[in-house]
């Protein structure tokens, strides 16, 4: 079990009558009714943005080989990608993109009947990607950018050097990050001519849409009982390690996962 127990926060919590606890309930949904109008305006305006061109040639390495971006699309027009923290020589994937991830293959069908291609792409060579994802049991298509500029033209791979320097490039803004590898998600238009347009992407808390797991936590009384922690995803393991003495530090700080003891891609991390 968990060594945190928010119950203490929730004691003494306020009981009414059926009366009572409808009135305020229809108080709330007047603020939920007008977050969803809030939420469908910031949808259209994402909708409106601006595009750019991808001018540049991106060639990935996928299970069946090499793969452009543009032929990632998988005969549809709209195109997803999943920045996943995944880093040269890593010995697994960051913890909360693999909290992500869980929710990723029950979409797949449904998103490709809408014409959308959801995949992943990390800078981790193609065998330790495969490797961590037949661990995990996923089945969406993710492939490695290892060989090209991918991750660092779209700001969730950090070097050493800029590292050194204590902020870098990440969520439109100069920041302080603990990893050299970021998550995120991009998004890409390709249009009858073959083109493709960067559309939008999004990082950090503008990710937080994407996890299921965290809307239910939303609507249940202790809700993500996060507050607490010194690292807000403290909390999330791996799936298939939840079992093995889990057990919550309120004080632990993020960690990028260790590396092999012996990595061939050493020489490239950075």
């Amino acid at each position: 079990m968990t060594a945190l127990d928010a119950s203490a926060g929730i004691q003494g919590h306020d009981v009414v009558s059926p009366a009572e606890w409808i009135a305020t309930r229809k108080e709330l949904l007047r603020k939920e009714k007008e977050f969803t109008r809030l939420r469908d305006e910031l949808s259209r305006r994402r909708r409106d943005l601006p595009w750019e061109k991808v001018e540049k040639e991106y060639v990935f390495e996928g299970p069946n080989g090499k793969q452009t971006l543009a032929g990632l699309f998988d005969g549809r027009s709209q195109l997803i990608v999943y920045h996943f923290m995944l880093g040269p020589g890593w010995e697994a994937g960051c913890p909360s993109c693999s909290y992500l991830a869980d929710h990723f293959d029950g979409s797949l069908v449904h998103l490709a009947n809408r014409d959308v291609t959801l995949l992943v792409v990390s800078r981790a060579p193609m065998a330790q990607i495969e490797a961590f994802k037949k661990r995990m049991g996923w089945k969406f298509n993710w492939v490695s950018s290892f060989g090209n500029d991918f991750n660092w033209d779209y700001h969730v791979s950090f070097t050493k050097e800029e590292m050194a320097k204590g902020k870098v490039n990440y969520n439109y803004d100069l920041v302080e990050f603990g990893s050299e590898e970021a998550p995120g998600a991009s998004v890409f238009y390709k249009n009858a001519d073959g083109n493709v347009f960067h559309t939008y992407s999004t990082y950090a808390r503008g990710l937080d849409i994407l996890v299921g797991a965290y809307n239910f936590l939303d609507l249940v009384p202790k809700g993500r009982d996060e507050d607490r922690l010194a690292f807000t995803m403290a909390w999330v393991r791996h799936h298939d390690r939840y079992a093995e003495g889990y057990f919550v530090d309120s004080k632990a700080q993020y960690a990028e996962p260790e590396k092999a003891a012996s990595s061939c891609c050493a020489e490239h991390a950075s």
